[in-house]
């Protein structure tokens, strides 16, 4: 085999990952617009990103086995193929269903890539030093690729179209693939385990019951006995997930892991930092095109405050780790995420830009220390050979955090929205309130006209404000449940990373040692 730079495949595997970072956000300006074109309501637009995280996650585990199995190259190209098949038929879709299940089809692609990109880089770097400059570079290009998202999927959304966004996946997945096969070389585990259908199965089934449960439960109702059952089926079979995870010899998770509280408290870091910070890249533009009324490009270029301060302050955590312990960086960056989400609830009450974005600009600096330190922690604590399956369960924390989160957010809003709406309605009179849930749902998928178009033309002017008054009021809620979450998150992680790492002896363990015990 040919000897290839390790900065050129560092490069390659960033690029692939900066790819699938891009795709996910850049989808987020578009939404309304989306749900505009396609007629589709808050529901329909919620499956849209759910239903590419959905099968993102669920998959990340088996794709970690795939990919240390199969070989990372091998991988890196299937999930290529899959990912721009499916990019074309998100481009092509007539209507909202046949989006979500391109989507979903390229959430698979996805989760092939993003594995088996994170274990090239694993593989390559072994050497402490090296490996934290090439986990800073990896976060530096996630960062590149936040900042851009927003203001080009504006950009495309207005000049040439939202299905562009999808398109222009087409050239530039040719271009990686290329790449790979030029400059990431074949790895693999040779004694990685079998593939764990009835596993993978199960996880799948969990996730998909409970974002179900989810996203549906404004439409039939929380009381509804169908609500309950998903619910409960999704805790059920993440339950029946654990035992088959111990019934195996080598398992897809090693859940010996778990009896460590510092890999306890990197999982979690990265679940709070997907869940409180990560999915605001999906969220705020909402706010920005239905409170206060921003068009495509101008709700990307007003997310750029968020994402430059993610850009900026992974340099600055490189730094910072030198000098402090990972438990108070990860602690830090979770209290800048929390208390940024808490600032942006009270601008989102009082209105107007300015202090928006100032408050946004807190979260992003939050999520740039958090970026790469979460990955690199995670990573520190398994054998260089298990790197697939450790950067499944980083991975797999991630997304399933951002899934569960829109569901949940999303069921704060609609919900919430809807139950100031029929405040205000009441109190104009009991004739419209049969179109509150409708009128709702459509003003917090952006499409305010589709939202008015229930009610006759005399009724409109009166009720338009209400109804933007009312969505202003659940994203205020949205916000403070998120900056909650964000506080309680560095408490609780930052108490679990002070333990000691538990593979001592190697490299990365010795010196994250030193580092806690200093």
């Amino acid at each position: 085999m040919n000897r290839v730079n390790p900065r050129l495949t560092l490069l390659t595997a960033s690029g692939v990952c900066s790819l699938i970072v891009l795709d996910t956000n850049i989808v987020a300006v578009t939404l309304p617009t989306i749900a505009r074109d396609l007629g589709a309501n808050f529901a329909d637009i919620e499956w849209v990103v759910s239903a590419y995280m959905l099968a993102f996650a669920a998959l990340l585990l088996p794709a970690g086995s795939i990919a240390d199995r199969f070989g990372r190259q091998k991988t890196l190209l299937c999930g290529l193929s899959l990912f721009i098949l499916a990019s074309i038929g998100c481009g092509a879709a007539p209507n909202a269903l046949f989006l979500d299940m391109a989507r979903a089809i390229k959430g698979v692609g996805a989760a092939l890539l993003l594995t088996s990109a994170l274990a090239s880089i694993g593989h390559t770097f072994h050497d402490e030093v090296e490996r934290a400059k090439a986990w800073a570079f990896w976060g530096a290009c996630m960062g590149v690729a936040m900042t851009a998202a927003p203001t080009l999927g504006g950009l495309i959304t207005e000049s040439i179209g939202w299905r562009w966004i999808f398109y222009l996946n087409l050239p530039v997945g040719l271009l990686l693939m290329a790449m790979v096969w030029r400059a990431v070389p074949e790895s693999r585990d040779p004694q990685s385990a079998r593939l764990d259908p009835w596993g993978s199965l199960a996880f799948s089934g969990s996730l998909l019951c409970l974002i179900w449960g989810l996203i549906e439960a404004n439409r039939i109702g929380w009381s509804n006995p169908i609500t309950y059952a998903r619910l409960i089926g999704g805790a059920l079979l993440l339950g029946l997930f654990v035992v088959i995870e111990r019934l195996q010899r080598r398992p897809m998770v090693d859940l010996q892991l778990f009896r460590h509280p510092r890999f306890i408290g990197a999982l979690l870091g990265m679940f709070a930092y997907a869940g409180c910070a990560q999915v605001m890249m999906t969220l705020l533009p909402f706010y920005l095109q239905n409170g206060l009324g921003f068009s495509a490009i101008a709700s990307g270029l007003g997310m750029l405050p968020f994402a430059l301060t993610m850009l900026i302050c992974p340099r600055i955590g490189v730094r910072l780790s030198s000098r402090f312990a990972p438990a108070t960086m990860m602690a830090s960056g979770l209290a800048l995420v929390g208390g940024g989400n808490l600032l942006s609830a009270w601008a989102v009450g009082s209105g107007g830009y300015l202090p928006f974005a100032l408050a946004i600009a807190v979260t992003g600096a939050g999520a740039g220390l958090l970026n790469g330190d979460t990955q690199k922690n995670i990573m520190a604590c398994v054998p260089r050979e298990r790197t697939g399956m450790a950067s499944g369960m980083s991975t797999t924390m991630r997304f399933s955090a951002i899934v569960l989160a829109i569901g949940v957010y999303g069921a704060l809003l609609s919900s919430h929205t809807e139950h100031l709406l029929r405040g205000s309605l009441s109190a104009q009179g009991t004739q419209w309130l049969d179109q509150a849930q409708g009128i709702a749902s459509r003003v917090v998928a952006g499409d305010m006209a589709a939202a008015m178009s229930l009610l006759p033309d005399s009724a409109q002017p009166l009720i338009e404000p209400l109804a933007r008054q009312a969505f202003v009021g659940g994203f205020t809620l949205l916000l403070a449940v998120a900056g909650g979450l964000g506080l309680l998150g560095a408490l609780v992680v930052g108490t679990l990373m002070r333990h000691p790492i538990p593979l001592a002896g190697s490299a990365p363990a010795v010196a994250a040692t030193r580092r806690a015990r200093a």
